[in-house]
């Protein structure tokens, strides 16, 4: 099993940034793929960032040019490095790794960004 734990998670202001971080422990597969989800408040959980092992990676339209997914294999790390960011980018977010074999979620962060 995989463990995931997030960090980097707190309070901006509009326009700021922030950079997320998630350690994964544990085996994991080179047919992984690493994703960054969120929740905003009373709100469904969404994909917003995912990366897979050869570092291919993918956005939703409402992140794109903003946000950026990239992963250090050595260390079992991925990270969200989030820029221009803005109210409804606000939630709980989660690092999530998907194979074959797994579906793994960590504890999340919180994102508040003030307006």
């Amino acid at each position: 099993q995989v463990q995931l734990v997030e960090s980097g998670g707190g309070l901006v202001q509009v326009g700021g940034s922030l950079r997320l971080s998630c350690a994964a422990s544990g085996s994991i597969s080179s047919t992984s793929v690493m994703r960054w989800c969120r929740q905003p408040p009373g709100k469904e959980r969404e994909c917003v960032a995912a990366i897979n092992w050869f570092g291919i990676t993918n956005y939703v339209d409402s992140v794109k040019g903003r946000f950026t997914i990239s992963r250090d294999t050595p260390k079992n790390t991925v990270y969200l490095q989030m820029n221009s960011l803005k109210p409804e980018d606000t939630g709980v977010y989660y690092c999530n790794i998907q194979s074959s074999s797994i579906n793994s979620w960590g504890q999340g962060t919180q994102v508040t960004v003030s307006s």
